[in-house]
C-alpha cells in the first residue's frame, strides 16, 4: 500500500471505437502521487487526456486499467471526500448562492440544524467575498460570482481533495485574478490538498507546488513534475520580482512549445521512465537546463 496521500499507478485510458477498430490510448503508463496538503497543477496541451485524469480521480469515469488510491483507498465512484469544480459553474438556477452552498452541506452533514448549515454556508461564502449575495439567485451573478459560488460549496464540504478542471478558464483577466488571489488564501488557511488542470503558465507557478508536465497524446505520459521552488507565500504582485520565476517560467513554456513534441507517440514513450518521471528544479538551475532529481 502506497505511503502517499494520493497515488495514481498505471494509469491507462483507451476510447471504444466504432466497427471493431481498436482506438489508441489516449493515455498510458500514468504515475505520480500527491501528498497531503500539497496544490498541483497539471498541464499539457488539448488531447492528452487532463480532464479525464481529473475525473478518474474524482470517480466520475472509470480508466480502462491502472489504480487510484486516496488515502489509503481505491476511488471506485463518487465521494464527498472529493470536492470538484468545473469550468462551467453547475449551479441549480432555482436556489438562492447559499441555498447552492446549503445542498451540498446537508449532503455531507445531513444532521445538522438549519442554523448551523446556514452559519457553516456563510463563512465559505465571505471567504470568496460573497457575504453580501447570499439571497441572489445565479441569473443575478456575474459570472466571475458564479464560480466562486461553486468554489465556496467545494469547500464547505471540507472535503479531502480538490479537484479544479480549469475553473477560471471562462473569466477575464481581472476576475480571474482577484479569484485566484482568493483560492490561494483560502487553501492556505485551511492546508487543502489541491488537484488542477490550467493552460495558464503564470497561474500554475503562482498557485503550485509542483507541475505535472504531460505530454502530447495519443499515448501521452508524464514528461516530468516540475517543483516550484520559490517561498509557498508568494503573490500575484510580487511574484515576477523573484529571479527563479523566469527560471521555472522558461522551462514550462519551452516545454509546452518545444519539448512536448519529443515525448509523442508510443515508441517516444517507450524510452520514458514512466514509473519515475524526472522531477526538475528549473528555478535553482543556474543554466538553462534544469536541476533534474530522481
Amino acid at each position: 500500500m502506497s505511503t502517499h496521500f494520493l497515488s495514481i499507478e498505471a494509469l491507462k485510458k483507451v476510447y471504444p471505437a466504432e466497427g471493431g477498430k481498436t482506438n489508441p490510448p489516449v493515455f498510458e503508463d500514468i504515475h505520480f502521487h500527491i501528498e497531503k496538503g500539497e496544490f498541483v497543477c497539471i498541464i499539457g496541451h488539448s488531447g492528452c487526456g487532463k480532464t479525464t485524469i481529473l475525473n478518474v480521480m474524482a470517480g466520475l469515469e472509470e480508466a480502462s486499467s491502472g489504480y487510484v488510491f486516496m488515502d489509503g483507498r481505491e476511488v471506485k465512484g463518487p465521494s464527498l471526500d472529493r470536492g470538484v469544480v468545473f469550468q462551467s459553474h453547475a449551479l441549480m438556477p432555482w436556489m438562492s448562492v447559499l441555498g447552492n452552498v446549503a445542498f451540498a452541506v446537508k449532503s455531507r452533514w445531513p444532521d445538522w440544524p438549519k442554523d448551523k448549515v446556514t452559519a457553516h454556508c456563510t463563512r465559505y461564502l465571505e471567504m470568496v467575498g460573497l457575504g453580501h449575495a447570499l439571497h441572489k439567485k445565479p441569473a443575478e451573478l456575474s459570472g466571475g460570482m458564479k464560480q466562486r459560488v461553486g468554489i465556496a460549496r467545494a469547500f464547505a464540504i471540507e472535503p479531502k481533495m480538490l479537484l479544479l478542471d480549469e475553473p477560471f478558464g471562462a473569466l477575464d483577466a481581472l476576475t480571474r485574478g482577484t479569484i485566484q488571489d482568493e483560492l490561494l488564501k483560502i487553501v492556505q488557511a485551511t492546508h487543502q490538498t489541491v488537484f488542477m488542470i490550467t493552460h495558464d503558465v503564470d497561474e500554475a507557478i503562482l498557485l503550485a507546488d509542483k507541475i505535472v508536465l504531460m505530454s502530447n497524446g495519443p499515448h501521452a505520459k508524464i514528461a516530468e513534475i516540475v517543483e516550484v521552488t520559490m517561498p509557498r507565500s508568494r503573490t500575484r504582485a510580487e511574484i515576477h520580482h523573484d529571479p527563479q520565476y523566469y527560471k521555472i517560467r522558461n522551462h514550462l513554456v519551452d516545454f509546452l512549445v518545444n519539448r512536448s513534441k519529443s515525448y509523442a507517440g508510443a515508441e517516444a514513450g517507450a524510452m520514458h521512465d514512466a514509473k519515475h518521471p524526472p522531477v526538475v528544479r528549473p528555478g535553482f538551475a543556474e543554466t538553462s537546463d534544469a536541476v533534474l532529481l530522481h
